[in-house]
């Protein structure tokens, strides 16, 4: 089996794990992975995955190559050290969400040594990444991204091109930031509810259900979290991650030389749950910083 015919992973948090463990059943491919912690390399062992020592090793092993990091911090410092290893031919896609910036910024340089990139950052939850039904949004070449495809649909079942190098970074900033507004949005209409008593917290949802006021956000979001008041710290979206989400959102609105008045307002209230001792719990958890109000 040839360097090509080997996809690495490098990231296996609460999304990373799931996404290896589907493309390495998926794929008909082999799979070499690497994190900082064993755990999830010592669970994936069992689906064939082969462990690698280093970023440096994943690299000399697989020919095309995912990420699935937390944030810029770790995705910038992966890059680097990717950029210090890679070899025309190879490819790299990363899943994580970072700023659009950073996607242009590394897709330059690795293009710059005749390695193909892709941004392709995935959306719904953790466990639609444990069934292998992610939305995944990429940007990337047109060749590029039909070479991937495949691999993709391993994790994902919505794969949407979304245009060049930072478009999927740019979407996924965007369906996180209406995302969380509307999170705000439904827990202030839930505190309402329990604050006036005007209306059983759960009818006023189901009815919600219903009318124009239906989503994704409130059938999973609301029914399964903020009604039931349940915003656990594993397994589940942080709010240090929304606030993350929010503020490269923000920053590439100034950017375009817009000021986002929600979001920023959105951001305020994470930050205050955060400070409230629940930056680890599930952001659903803005409740609590909107019933003190």
């Amino acid at each position: 089996m040839t360097q090509t015919d080997v996809l690495g992973f490098i990231g296996l948090g609460v999304m990373g794990e799931s996404m290896c463990r589907n493309l390495a059943k998926k794929s008909g491919a082999r799979v070499v992975a690497y994190d900082t912690r064993p755990g999830p390399l010592d669970a994936l062992a069992a689906d064939g995955v082969e462990r690698a020592t280093s970023v440096a090793d994943v690299v000399s092993r697989a020919g095309t190559i995912f990420l699935c990091l937390p944030g810029e911090p770790q995705v910038r410092a992966v890059g680097l050290e990717l950029l210090a290893h890679v070899r025309a031919g190879q490819t790299v896609v990363d899943m994580s969400t970072v700023p659009v910036a950073l996607a242009r910024e590394l897709g330059a340089a690795f293009t710059a040594r005749r390695v193909a990139f892709a941004d392709a950052p995935v959306a719904r939850t953790a466990q639609a990444a444990k069934d292998g039904t992610l939305s995944i949004m990429v940007g990337a070449e047109p060749a590029v991204f039909t070479r991937l495809l495949p691999f993709l649909s391993c994790m994902g079942s919505e794969i949407t091109h979304c245009g060049a190098i930072g478009a999927g970074a740019a979407v996924k900033l965007m369906n996180n930031m209406v995302v969380a507004q509307t999170v705000v949005a439904l827990a202030e209409a839930l505190a309402v509810a329990r604050a006036s008593g005007a209306v059983d917290p759960q009818v006023l949802f189901d009815t919600l259900t219903k009318g124009s006021a239906d989503s994704f956000v409130l059938r999973n979001h609301g029914m399964k979290s903020l009604v039931p008041d349940r915003h656990p710290t594993e397994g589940a979206f942080p709010t240090t991650y929304i606030i993350k989400d929010l503020s490269y959102a923000i920053a590439l609105a100034e950017s375009a030389g817009l000021t986002l008045e929600q979001a920023t307002t959105t951001r305020r209230l994470m930050e205050r749950t955060r400070a409230a001792g629940y930056g680890e719990n599930y952001y659903t958890a803005v409740i609590k910083t909107i019933e003190k109000r």
